[in-house]
């Protein structure tokens, strides 16, 4: 009889349920929900040449303010400068004139 009642009580103690269970299980499927989000954005995005080490890569945003954003790659070195206007008037030399034609397209027309 107390071989039943081991068996009995092993029964027991197993369809008890644990609370923690639920958590981990909850645990995993967000780490695989973010995996995918973040698979999915670098898709989205064309954001693979961010984590190339050896390619180069310049993004320039503009906010409604007028301030510009430069970010450059150039192997694992990545550096940002905010630049505003004012801040960027007289620093460089005029390379040429760009003109929007009456499709949409652009023509560049390089200074002689």
């Amino acid at each position: 009889m107390k071989f039943m009642r081991t068996v009995h009580d092993w029964r027991r103690a197993r369809e008890t349920p644990d609370p923690m269970t639920g958590v981990g299980n909850l645990f995993d499927t967000a780490v695989v929900f973010i995996a995918a989000l973040l698979l999915a954005l670098m898709t989205v995005f064309d954001a693979k040449e961010i984590f190339s080490k050896d390619s180069r890569l310049t993004i320039i945003k503009k906010n409604d303010q007028g301030e510009l954003t430069i970010i450059r790659k150039q192997g694992r070195k990545m550096q940002a400068v905010r630049m505003t206007r004012e801040e960027a008037a007289g620093r460089g030399t005029r390379l040429g004139t760009a003109y929007r034609l009456e499709d949409g397209s652009m023509i560049y027309v390089p200074e002689d």
